[in-house]
């Protein structure tokens, strides 16, 4: 059978008919949006997951080696800009540093702008494993989005970007 047939309800679809059926003064409509991008979130985390593992990288490490490498040469940022790019406290980016410290993809050093600052610097190893990894990650993500039309692709960035800037302007 057709996976996109109107005669096979998606999971989703199935327990909305059991919420009406059980709790028919709910709205359950909701779940016809959240439901399936919180079921398609989870699934496509694992399928990103599954490629950082491959090249040794938990999904905080990948972001940290993501935005140096992002930053151009000398491929360096402070801790602090670094925390921001990945949206974490600094606390949990000194983990994620020391962890690729000690791995040897990142390096901490004096700023060569400022003498005064510390920066965290992509290795050459570093550079190369971010290289590697993002090139596998984007035909990853290529390859999960084939699915779809180039139209409804265009579509559903278009919603997807005006719902994220209403939510995170508040």
């Amino acid at each position: 059978m057709d996976p996109e047939s109107p005669e096979r309800p998606d999971r989703v679809a199935q327990i909305q008919q059991e919420w009406r059926r059980e709790r028919p003064e709910l709205d359950a409509s909701p779940m016809s949006v959240i439901g399936r991008i919180h079921r398609l979130g989870a699934h496509l985390t694992e399928e990103i997951l599954t490629v950082y593992r491959r090249h040794g990288l938990g999904e905080g490490e990948f972001d940290v080696l993501a935005a140096l490498r992002r930053a151009g040469a000398p491929f360096e940022r402070a801790p602090g800009e670094l925390a921001d790019h990945t949206m974490v406290t600094t606390g949990a980016m000194s983990k994620r540093i020391d962890r690729l410290e000690e791995r040897g993809l990142v390096s901490r050093r004096v700023s060569a702008v400022d003498g005064r600052a510390r920066v965290v610097a992509l290795t050459e190893a570093g550079r190369e494993v971010i290289d590697r990894a993002v090139t596998e990650h984007l035909a990853n993500e290529r390859r999960l989005l084939d699915v779809l039309s180039p139209e409804d692709i265009a579509a559903l960035e278009d919603v997807l970007a005006r719902w994220s800037r209403a939510v995170e302007n508040g």
